[in-house]
């Protein structure tokens, strides 16, 4: 069952050297104040999974947390490169970072699976593609019915997933409102999940039919962090800051600037910088 939880009590519980995580969110509520926290904690010789690796994986990457990445496009969304990721792969700064990419169909496929309990997804896909010629976990069955040729790839069960969501009751039960992308079954796959929330309300109410409620029982820890996602948006709470995304790719073109950055805006800075920074865009909105 779930327990409220500070943030870096629910992450240092939660969170090992070494462990697969996934810190998951589809370009709305990602979970970046819980990957800062993990930036403060220092964790190293993470495997980080993600659909779409953005400026928080870049972040950790560069401060030299990840051994490999488990993907499905990555790149700053709107503007362009992943400067520290990019740098770990080609220069292997600031150590050699090993790379597992895939489709968002399969990477969506494999959380499904992982969710289920299964050993690998079977989907259509692949066909055509190049992928599988530099990935070695993309494989050919052969359906036992029709003698279909379907792809396969090993089921995603991370240690622990980490997701943000706008809501959760007082008897832990988490919702999430929105472009959901594949956060539900991240959780479900997963050994442990900590999910940052905007507000602890009594009760959900006037309940939309676009949104997910997972169960206390799914949820290990819950932390209540306003503006936990920014600079991605919260819907309903606040908008995406387009701004940071720009910004980003300067600062992570140079490697002093980056850690300079890092050092003042996440090593120095804590939770309540989050919702520092959300009202500021609500002022200026």
């Amino acid at each position: 069952m779930a327990k409220f939880l500070p943030l870096a009590q629910a992450v240092a519980e939660n969170l090992n050297d070494g462990d697969v995580a996934a810190f998951e969110g589809f370009t709305h509520l990602i979970p970046t104040a819980a990957a800062h926290e993990a930036i403060r904690q220092n964790f190293k010789d993470l495997t980080l999974i993600r659909m779409t690796p953005d400026l928080v994986y870049d972040q950790m990457i560069g401060m030299g947390m990840a051994r490999k990445v488990i993907f499905s496009y990555a790149g700053n969304p709107g503007v362009g490169l992943l400067r520290r990721m990019r740098d770990a792969i080609e220069n292997s700064f600031p150590h050699p970072l090993a790379i597992e990419e895939h489709s968002h169909a399969a990477m969506a496929n494999a959380y499904e699976a992982g969710a289920a309990g299964l050993p690998c997804a079977v989907f259509r896909g692949y066909r055509g593609a190049g992928l599988a010629e530099v990935n070695p976990n993309i494989r050919q069955v052969s359906c036992p019915f029709t003698g279909e040729v379907l792809a396969a790839v090993p089921a995603l069960r991370p240690d622990v997933t980490f997701i943000h969501a706008q809501k959760a009751n007082k008897r832990g039960d988490v919702l999430v409102e929105g472009i959901i992308g594949i956060q539900k079954e991240a959780v479900l796959a997963a050994k442990r999940a900590v999910v940052t929330v905007e507000e602890v309300v009594d009760d959900f109410e006037g309940l939309h039919p676009n949104l997910t409620v997972l169960p206390a029982w799914t949820v290990t820890a819950i932390s209540v962090v306003p503006g936990g996602s920014h600079p991605s948006y919260t819907q309903g709470y606040y908008a995406r800051d387009n701004a940071a995304y720009l910004e980003w790719d300067e600062i992570a073109a140079d490697r002093d600037r980056f850690r300079d950055w890092m050092q003042k805006n996440v090593i120095e800075a804590g939770t309540e910088d989050f919702a520092a920074r959300v009202a500021h865009l609500r002022k200026a909105a």
